[in-house]
This record gives C-alpha cells, sequence and structure tokens, in this order.
C-alpha cells in the first residue's frame, strides 16, 4: 500500500459522508447492470459480483502480458490467483488499481463503477484497497501511530498536525492491533517488527480504511511457517466481510486458504488457463506442464 494511496482511502469516508447528505431515498433506482459510471460513492453489489473483468488486453512492445482475460469475483469472495512468473497476475491488479489502462476489455467494480475511467485516486476511495509485496510502512512511527496515520479523514497539512483521535477512532485502532496480533507492540517503532508483523500491520492499515476489496500480492513471501498459518487464519476471518483476491505462489498457504472448497484461478500467457477448486486444477494436464510441474 503507497502512501499515495492510503491517503487516498483515508478521504474516502469524508467524500462518502458528502455523497450521503446530497441523497435521499435508496439506491435511486440503480440497474444492476454493468454499463453505468460512477466515480464516487459506494459501489452497486445488488448483483452478487464485487469485480468484474472482462476481454482485458496489455501488451507492452508487442508481448501480450494480458490476452482476452475474463473473470469475475463475488461479494465476500476469498480468491487465490496462481501462475507461472510473467502470467500476467500484476498487470491484472495493475488495470484493476489504475496504475495500468489496459488496450481493451472492461473492469468494474460492483455494477456501477467503471475503474478504467477513473483514477487511481478514484479506485482507492471507492474501496479497493491493495498490498505489494514489499511492506510499505512508516518505519520511524510506532504500530500504533501507524494505524493512527491510516485513520485520518483529512490529510490536509494543518489538520494532520491537529487531529487527534476520538474514542471510536481508539477502539478501532485496538481492534485492529488485536486482529492483526500486534497489541504487544503498540508502541514500538515499525521499523523494528519482524518482516511478518510488518505484513500485518501494513494489511492493518489498508482494512483501517474500511475496503470492500482487497487486493494482496504474495502476502506470506519471506514469512516463517508460524507468520504463514497466522496469515491464513486472518484472511479467513476477512471471508465475507470483504472481498480478497490473493496472489500467492506458496501453495500450501493456497491450500490453506481454499480449504479444498474454494475456487483458484490459474493464470497462463495472460489469460484463465484453469479455474476450480485446488484439488481440480492441480490435475489439470495443462497447469502441470506450465506451473505446478516445474
Amino acid at each position: 500500500m503507497t502512501p499515495d494511496l492510503m491517503e487516498a482511502g483515508a478521504q474516502r469516508r469524508a467524500a462518502l459522508e458528502a455523497k450521503a447528505a446530497q441523497q435521499t431515498g435508496g439506491s435511486g433506482g440503480r440497474s444492476a447492470s454493468f454499463g453505468r459510471v460512477a466515480r464516487q460513492g459506494e459501489p452497486d453489489f445488488t448483483h452478487g459480483v464485487a469485480l468484474y473483468v472482462d476481454g482485458l488486453t496489455v501488451s507492452f512492445d508487442g508481448f501480450k502480458a494480458l490476452n482476452d482475460l475474463s473473470l469475475s469475483i463475488d461479494v465476500g469472495e476469498l480468491r487465490c490467483i496462481i501462475g507461472p512468473n510473467g502470467a500476467g497476475k500484476t498487470t491484472m491488479m495493475d488495470c484493476i488499481t489504475g496504475k495500468t489502462k489496459p488496450d481493451a476489455g472492461k473492469v468494474y467494480f460492483g455494477s456501477t463503477i467503471d475503474l478504467l475511467r477513473a483514477s487511481e485516486t478514484e479506485i482507492a476511495e471507492a474501496g479497493i484497497g491493495r498490498k505489494f509485496q514489499k511492506p510499505t510502512v512508516y518505519e520511524p512511527l510506532s504500530v500504533y501511530e501507524n494505524l493512527e496515520l491510516a485513520l485520518r479523514a483529512d490529510r490536509r497539512v494543518f489538520s494532520t498536525l491537529t487531529w487527534k483521535a476520538g474514542g471510536a477512532e481508539r477502539a478501532r485502532i485496538d481492534e485492529l492491533l488485536v486482529l492483526m496480533k500486534l497489541e504487544g507492540e503498540a508502541h514500538r517503532a515499525a521499523g523494528l517488527l519482524s518482516h511478518g508483523q510488518k505484513q500485518w500491520l501494513e494489511i492493518g492499515m489498508l482494512l483501517a480504511q474500511d475496503p470492500k476489496l482487497l487486493l494482496l500480492d504474495e502476502p506470506v513471501a519471506g514469512m516463517s511457517d508460524e507468520e504463514t498459518e497466522r496469515t491464513a487464519e486472518l484472511f479467513l476471518s476477512l471471508a465475507g466481510q470483504h472481498s480478497l483476491v490473493v496472489v500467492e505462489h506458496d501453495m500450501t498457504f493456497v491450500a490453506a486458504l481454499t480449504q479444498g472448497k474454494r475456487k483458484v484461478t490459474v493464470l497462463h500467457e495472460g489469460r484463465v488457463l484453469a479455474e476450480g477448486p485446488l484439488a481440480q486444477v492441480q490435475e489439470n494436464p495443462a497447469v502441470i506442464e506450465v506451473y505446478l510441474g516445474r
């Protein structure tokens, strides 16, 4: 999670409150079809899909990083994305978060927010949080201060200097500390945490923004076995409350997350090679040839 995206997410709550103040009634007759463009506000999940990707194509100097990629993520779903290096996993997340604009295709958040017509800031404000493989935290600050910073609704210079957490904010920070298993590290400098603890702190900072969709890129890379197990427990506890897309190579971790029933998507050469329960894709000859058999 970059500081710019964290800032955008922190402003999201204020934007939603302003929007709510201008609205009356319910959904205003919004259709569940894909097609209406919304730059800010709550995405419409009445159709049950959190993320819809269709025909996504991205070329770099003639190389197709994504080649007519299509997939969908249900509301509250925990989906693991696997595949060899160069399969298009990172490029897919870059398109979802606005970092890369595709040559063709559609990407919708809910049924109303066209992500390809939104900026990175607008996408973060809409409720999409992304965690990169390398943790990004404010190392000189304490764990508590990192979470406090993530909660600030107005990050203009004056407000940043004068803002103080109220009772509700302090309670939320305490809740996140427990959830991340960092309650004993609250006043420790973030730079002194272990690699796994820094990963948890960054996830806590993302959760402070109340995202609807979390994109997590190899979250357990470099973790100990114990930290990996704790991370699996954390993600399982978040499923249902948030939609999660986890890009990962650690198949033991993927097995822990999917529990034999959740869907796994295998990417290869920029498109979906196979999809289904982990045991099913592990037996797929094409998957074995290009990924698992290596």
